[in-house]
C-alpha cells in the first residue's frame, strides 16, 4: 500500500511545478482511492501516468474547489467512457445535498437523454463516521477550517490504519491542537495541512504555529498544502519534512 502525492499546494498554487494537494492511495491490486479531486486534477494526475480509468473511489473531505473542482471533469469522463464503471463516492453524509446542488448541478445535470443526479455518475456512499475501502477502515475526523459565527463549512480529516500503523490526513484545518491532541499521540505519521505565506489567513494551520508542537509529534509529521515560493526547512526545525510533488509514501 502507498500514498501518492499528486500536488502539495495550497489552493492558490499556479506555476512552480506544483498542483492542488490531492493524494491517491493505492493498495497492491493497483486499485486506487483518490482523496480530494481539486479543479487540476486532470493534469496533476497525468503528471503521474494516471488517468480517470485508474480511479476507482473518491474521497471528498469538503467543498471548496481545490478539493472538490474536478469531479465534474471525473464524472463526465468517466460516463461518456462506457468501458468504465462508476466510481465511488465517499463523502459526509451533511454534504452530499450541497456537493450536488452548490457545486456540480449546473454542469452536470443535463445530459443528452436525461436529467441527471449525483448517483448518475457515482455510487454514493454517505458517511456518518467512518467507511471502508480495501478493506481498510478510515474514520473521519471533523476538523476546524472556515466558519463564521455559527455557520461552519463541514471538514473532514482521514484517520486509519494499515499494518498497525495508524495514519492521520487533516485535509484542511486551522490550527487546533487541543482539537487533534489525542489523535497527534495516537498516530505514527501524519500529514498536516501547513500554510507558509507571510500573512496568517486563519483559516489553515501556519508553519510558525506548527513549530510550536512537541517535538516527539514533529517528528511524524510531514507537511503538505503549501503556499509557493521558498520553504523553511522543516527537518532542522523538528518535522519529517515537506512533502513534494510525486512523493510516495510506502505505507506497509
Amino acid at each position: 500500500m502507498k500514498l501518492i502525492f499528486l500536488g502539495t499546494g495550497s489552493a492558490f498554487t499556479v506555476g512552480n511545478g506544483n498542483y492542488h494537494s490531492n493524494i491517491v492511495l493505492e493498495n497492491d491490486r493497483k486499485e486506487r482511492l483518490l482523496i480530494d479531486c481539486g479543479s487540476d486534477i486532470r493534469h496533476s494526475m497525468f503528471e503521474q501516468g494516471l488517468s480517470y480509468q485508474d480511479i476507482d473511489s473518491v474521497y471528498i473531505s469538503h467543498l471548496h474547489a481545490d478539493h472538490a473542482g474536478g469531479l465534474e471533469w471525473l464524472a463526465l469522463t468517466r460516463y461518456f467512457d462506457k468501458s468504465c464503471g462508476k466510481p465511488t463516492l465517499f463523502i459526509s453524509s451533511d454534504q452530499v445535498d450541497d456537493l450536488w446542488s452548490k457545486v456540480l448541478q449546473g454542469g452536470l445535470e443535463t445530459l443528452p437523454d436525461e436529467k441527471s443526479s449525483l448517483s448518475t455518475f457515482f455510487d454514493v456512499c454517505p458517511v456518518n463516521h467512518d467507511f471502508t475501502w480495501s478493506g481498510i477502515s478510515f474514520q473521519i475526523i471533523p476538523t476546524l477550517h472556515i466558519q463564521s459565527g455559527d455557520n461552519r463549512l463541514p471538514t473532514y480529516g482521514l484517520l486509519f490504519e494499515i499494518h498497525k500503523k495508524q495514519i492521520f490526513i487533516t485535509t484542511d484545518t486551522r490550527f487546533v491542537p487541543q482539537h487533534f491532541q489525542d489523535i497527534y499521540k495516537r498516530a505514527d505519521l501524519i500529514f498536516h495541512d501547513c500554510e507558509t505565506a507571510q500573512h496568517k489567513t486563519g483559516v489553515h494551520a501556519h508553519y510558525d504555529d506548527l513549530k510550536t508542537l512537541d517535538p516527539s509529534i514533529k517528528k511524524k509529521m510531514w507537511l503538505y498544502h503549501y503556499n509557493p515560493g521558498p520553504l523553511p526547512d522543516a527537518r532542522q526545525d523538528g518535522f519529517g519534512g515537506f512533502a513534494a510533488k510525486g512523493q510516495s509514501f510506502v505505507l506497509d
